[in-house]
């Protein structure tokens, strides 16, 4: 069955959309469990922006041991520490940034705001095609050195994989991220051959090929996670027709 023609708008993603090799990429430190952290009493006034709720969830969700899991990343660097910034519906999101003000003063480590999401994706509640067809989109000055990326939560992994991208693209070198919140199956990252396999066995290398002309990088730059979603489809044209459907619900305006 022919594959679903890629539209103008996935191609104008394609032009700003990093994705870098994996490396032996550490699993990202997830401090608390999804359920704790958003069904705490102060996570959606931070989660719409309120600085102070974002302080507080931030000192009764996060934890010493996941503090220690960074340190142990680190060893004796000093990577800069970059936020997410994100725009979500209900507003600007400060958590990613809350966060990583604290670990700047706890591990007295440089903080880094200079790069920034420049398009807003609401991926909070979208479903995985969603997620795929609005990826986050990065600009920003980048420092020749070490980052280690913070953000609130970790789901698929595309956000956290498209800033590595960005970064490593301009020169600089990702050593590992954090999360206030998350699955833990989506604490694994980089992909395992085995997960590759399985999703080139499935759907064929037509789906592969489409992939690299829509998004500008092939399978094996797909999270974990990412790569068990499409291994889950039925077949390469539903995910195809599912992507680019899920571009035309929204409004026609390029991110």
């Amino acid at each position: 069955m022919k594959l679903e023609p890629i539209t103008e708008f996935l191609l104008q993603i394609r032009n700003r959309l990093y994705r870098s090799e994996w490396r032996q990429f550490s699993d990202i430190v997830i401090h608390a469990d999804e359920s704790v952290v958003k069904k705490h009493g102060l996570y959606a006034a931070a989660k719409a922006g309120d600085i102070q709720a974002a302080q507080g969830l931030i000192l009764e969700t996060a934890t010493l041991a996941g503090v220690e899991k960074i340190c142990e990343l680190m060893a004796d660097k000093q990577p800069f520490l970059l936020p997410v910034h994100a725009v979500e519906a209900e507003g600007r999101n400060p958590i990613p940034l809350v966060l990583a003000q604290m670990l700047s003063k706890m591990l007295n480590l440089p903080l880094d705001t200079a790069v920034v999401q420049i398009n807003t994706v609401s991926h909070t509640g979208a479903d995985g095609f969603t997620r795929l067809a609005f990826p986050a989109l990065f600009d920003g000055i980048v420092q020749p050195s070490e980052y280690f990326l913070v953000d609130d939560f970790i789901g698929q992994g595309g956000t956290i994989a498209n800033l590595k991208g960005f970064l490593e693209s301009h020169g600089a070198q990702v050593i590992g991220a954090t999360t206030l919140t998350g699955k833990a199956y989506s604490a694994k990252l980089q992909l395992r051959e085995e997960t590759l396999e399985a999703l080139r066995k499935k759907h064929g290398s037509e789906l592969e090929d489409w992939w690299l002309d829509a998004f500008g990088y092939g399978f094996t730059r797909l999270t974990e996670s990412e790569a068990r979603y499409l291994s889950r489809a039925d077949d390469a044209y539903s995910i195809t027709t599912r992507i680019v459907a899920a571009r035309r619900q929204r409004d026609h305006r390029l991110p």
